[in-house]
């Protein structure tokens, strides 16, 4: 009896197994972070040593810097981005999409997907940086939350926790302001250091490139 509830156990984990790596490939998703190294990675020329690798993740620990993905010539367009974030108390940071390498200084180009639970910033995780706001988060510090920027034509969704914080439509006519580029166009992805008092931590960086 015991060896028939044995194999009926494998028969029903096997076809579970089965299920999860059908589903992990159908997903499309390239892991663009493997947890040890920079691969992949361009450190900005301002204060690159803020970026720390700890316990597989990347962390900021320092002045401001940004940390951009080398998208080797293929910039980004539409695509699915997942990641895993966790502050530490009083901290900032984000998660710039469409934007361009710069050696220093704030991101010229594309949208800020805002990273804060407690730090004096109004503006919490999930708003897309002064352009569609929240001021409210369910994520809390010294805690994981999974982040998500989903990114098709004119239109953005963020989702936290799998829960849709953000939804914003670029209206018809829109044009690149004077001093950020805040305009659907194409780029790369960039991380940010924004402060010595902002410890943030990302890791399980993971991107799926959609159909333009």
């Amino acid at each position: 009896m015991k060896h028939k509830r044995a194999l009926i156990f494998l028969a029903f984990f096997g076809l579970f197994s089965s299920s999860l790596i059908a589903e992990e490939a159908d997903s499309n998703f390239e892991t663009i972070f493997d947890g040890v190294s920079f691969k992949g990675w361009l450190k900005a020329e301002e204060n690159p040593d803020t970026w720390k690798i700890e316990d597989n993740a990347f962390v900021t620990r320092g002045p401001r810097s940004h940390l951009f993905f080398d998208t080797k010539g293929k910039p980004l367009k539409n695509f699915h981005l997942k990641m895993d974030v966790m502050t530490e108390p009083n901290s900032n940071g984000g998660i710039f999409f469409h934007t361009k390498y710069q050696p220093e200084g704030w991101p010229y180009f594309g949208f800020e997907s805002q990273v804060n639970v407690s730090q004096r910033d109004w503006r919490k995780t999930g708003s897309i940086y002064a352009v569609a706001d929240v001021g409210y988060t369910p994520t809390k510090d010294n805690k994981w939350w999974s982040q998500e920027i989903i990114v098709e034509g004119k239109k953005v969704t963020v989702k936290v926790d799998g829960v849709v914080v953000v939804e914003y439509n670029q209206p018809p006519g829109a044009v690149a302001g004077d001093r950020f580029k805040r305009v659907f166009n194409q780029g790369t992805i960039a991380l940010q250091a924004h402060d010595p008092g902002s410890v943030v931590h990302y890791r399980n960086i993971q991107l799926k490139r959609l159909s333009d």
